[in-house]
Formats: structure tokens, sequence, C-alpha cells
């Protein structure tokens, strides 16, 4: 990742195509538990369990909304920000799209052991039934080597599937909030899909429509759907990057709350669920 060397960190070493740093979003890394996979464009920490793009990677090193992280990146990077592109323009740009991809076979959960260990561990298996699938596909290179990965997905708006396993989060296609209609009046809003189930699953009842993120950079497309709602809750995430969502779709939607109580103690309504089974 050319914005790493230019904040002046370089790997420490490389497994297979993937480069491995001390972490520079924690403080306590002593092993290098960081990675960039630079064919595919995204990192992964470990040590967080979290990763995703460039514009992800900025929310979490230098703490800024959006916008700033945005600017920052560009003056970084020696780019300047068009004065005369909309910034709907600029978000949807920032979205993560893995090159030269194929999906081979979605299937129903159950037939892969390790997906279905995943969704164990993170204890949203029960919830998951009938709303995610096991997604087959392979990344093919400048070689036209393939890499063939699997993982549990769903669909984002634009029909793109969102994978996630143990070491890869990322977009087969345009990245996307995903929409789940429900009741008219209600709407919980999430950062990521494993949240939701979460919640779902401590509320198997809940009638509420459901708006999912899948990334913080998508904040402006949500805030637009949540107009529409008289009582919207979030629950995002209980960090810096997430209380700043907070505060800009609160702004943006008037009638919004903060919903984070829930996972007090925790980062995430998953830390949460996790911790408690």
């Amino acid at each position: 990742m050319d914005l790493l060397a230019r904040l002046g960190f370089q790997p420490l070493r490389t497994a297979g195509k993937e480069l491995l740093y001390l972490s520079m979003i924690r403080n306590n890394d002593t092993k290098p538990s960081f990675t960039v996979n630079e064919q595919l464009g995204v990192w992964y920490d470990h040590g967080l369990g979290k990763g995703g793009n460039i514009i992800d990677f900025g929310l979490a090193y230098w703490k800024m909304p959006f916008q700033e992280v945005l600017e920052k990146i560009m003056q970084v990077i020696g780019q300047q920000i068009p004065v005369n592109v909309p910034q709907e323009r600029l978000r949807k740009r920032s979205a993560v799209k893995i090159p030269h991809y194929e999906i081979q076979e979605i299937k129903e959960l159950g037939n892969n052991p390790a997906i279905t260990e995943y969704l164990q561990r993170r204890c949203v298996w029960e919830a998951a039934q009938g709303r995610l699938s096991e997604v087959y596909y392979y990344v093919e290179d400048q070689k036209r080597l393939r890499k063939y990965f699997f993982a549990a997905g769903w669909k984002n708006e634009l029909s793109a599937w969102e994978v996630r396993n143990l070491y890869f989060k990322g977009c087969l296609g345009h990245k996307a909030i995903s929409f789940i209609p429900g009741d008219d009046t209600k709407l919980a809003v999430f950062e990521g899909y494993l949240n939701y189930l979460s919640w779902l699953t401590e509320n198997p009842r809940a009638t509420d429509s459901v708006l999912v993120l899948n990334s913080i950079a998508l904040i402006q497309g949500a805030t637009r759907k949540a107009k529409d709602y008289g009582e919207v809750n979030l629950f995002f995430d209980r960090d810096i990057a997430g209380h700043l969502a907070g505060l800009d779709f609160k702004k943006a939607v008037p009638q919004a709350t903060d919903c984070s109580h829930h996972y007090l103690h925790y980062n995430d309504y998953n830390d949460k669920l996790r911790a408690e089974n």
C-alpha cells in the first residue's frame, strides 16, 4: 500500500502475497499482525479483527471524520481533490472491489465446515440461517493465475456480494448498503452485518427495518434512506470512528438515537454477544 510507505511504515516480512507490518493503529503490537494484500487492495489487523480498504484505514489511523480523512489521504499520496467533483461521486469511488474475480457457486449454509465454524464462533449461526450464503469464487492475477476462496456472504443494494471469513472482509462488485425491509416507522442501523445478526440473536421478534452500512464511507446514502423513518436506532461501534459516524448521522437525521449503550463495555454488538457466550 503506497499510503503506508509514504507515512513511513515498512513491512517486516512477507507471507505469500501479503505484507506483514507491526500494527500502526494499535500501540501494543509486538509481532507483525497487520497484513496488506496488494493484489486485492485491502488490509486486515488481526489484533483488532478488522480490515478494509484505504478509506477504512484512514478512518482507523487518523480518527477523523470521513471528509477530513479523504483530504488527508489525497494530501499524503500527492493528489488533490478536484473542486468540481460532487461529494457523492467521491464517496462512491471509495468502495472496496476485488479485481478480476468470478463467482463460481452460491450454496446454502451448512456445506462448508470452515464457514460454519466461523459463524458459530461469532455466535450468529442461528440468526444467519436464510440470511447468509456460502460464496465460492476465484481471483485471477495479471498472469491469469487463479486463487480460490470461499466466504459467508450477503447481497447489498446493488446485488453485489459482501463477503466475510476469518481472514478477509471485502465486496465482490460495487460496494453499497444492505437494506432489509420491515416496520415502516422503525429503522435499526448497523455498521456491519454480523452486528445486525448479533442484535437479531438477542431480539428475534424485532420487526424493525434494518440498514447495514457495510462501510462507514457509505453513511451519506444511508442517512438519505433513514430520513423517512420516525424512529432510527444506531448501533455503531464504540470506537472513535463509530462515534464520529454517529455524530454525522445524527446531524443529518435528528431523530436518530445512539443505542450503543446496549454493549457498553464492548467495541461492538458482536463482541458483547461472544463474551456472553
